[in-house]
């Protein structure tokens, strides 16, 4: 049997979270819950859980406080959080799961079926961790991303990635070595983890890395060459855009 813990400041979100646990997951056994980075570590030394939902703001500091004075560890952690955009975005660089307060049942359930079937596997999170510990030094200027897929965990250095392609509620990466990678996540999603390192959206279809960019040819309505030579469409509206980014390189 999976053995769980909940690390929450809020009685009622910790309530919320065991009972959804009993409900959808009665191979989880909770096996208690702490309110503090203190009480936290204690109960992880004492239990030794499998699993553990984790609150990033707590009273006595964050959950990632709580990470960096237990490391190394093998427990698979899901975290639990509010609207906190810093927070979020190092997590999502990182790739690993997270569940956003008020709760939503369906989203819970899909980060405890993943965390489950990780600990099942016995798949190492390290990778992942590593990525999430630089994101938040580099204040999220991390130099990596990790793309999860069916098959793998991919961790790529963020200037390799030459433009990313959408397609409907998935996105492609595309390497200079004409490597891709499918990632069932829209391309909405990368455009805002990548934003403050030099890509830019010449159409709804593309995110570009701007230092892979050859040539901008502003005939038959405008497009990029990139330096693998793929050809990528530039909408009207963003022609302007940009070469203004563009000149500033």
């Amino acid at each position: 049997m999976i053995k769980a813990i909940i690390i929450d400041d809020e009685p009622a979100m910790q309530a919320v979270n065991s009972r959804l646990l009993s409900e959808n997951f009665p191979e989880i056994h909770l096996a208690g819950s702490a309110n503090s980075i203190e009480t936290g570590i204690q109960l992880i030394k004492t239990e030794n859980p499998d699993l553990v939902l984790l609150d990033i703001e707590l009273s006595d500091g964050s959950g990632f406080q709580l990470l960096q004075k237990l490391q190394p560890y093998t427990f698979k952690v899901v975290f639990i959080t509010g609207f906190d955009s810093f927070g979020i975005k190092a997590i999502k660089f990182s790739a690993l799961d997270y569940i956003l307060k008020p709760v939503n049942e369906t989203e819970f359930q899909q980060a405890i079926r993943r965390a489950v079937l990780l600990i099942e596997q016995n798949e190492s999170a390290q990778p992942q961790l590593d990525v999430l510990m630089e994101s938040l030094k580099q204040g999220v200027q991390s130099k990596k991303l990790v793309l999860r897929t069916y098959e793998a965990l991919h961790i790529i250095d963020i200037a390799d990635i030459c433009f990313c392609k959408s397609d409907n509620s998935y996105t492609t990466f595309y390497f200079e070595d004409n490597e891709t990678i499918l990632v069932s996540k829209g391309l909405k999603e990368y455009e805002f983890l990548l934003a403050n390192h030099g890509f830019f959206r010449p159409h709804q279809s593309y995110l570009v890395n701007l230092n892979h960019v050859k040539k901008v040819d502003k005939s038959d309505g405008g497009f990029i060459i990139m330096k693998n030579k793929k050809e990528i469409p530039v909408s009207m509206r963003q022609m302007k855009n940009l070469v203004g980014l563009l000149d500033q390189l």
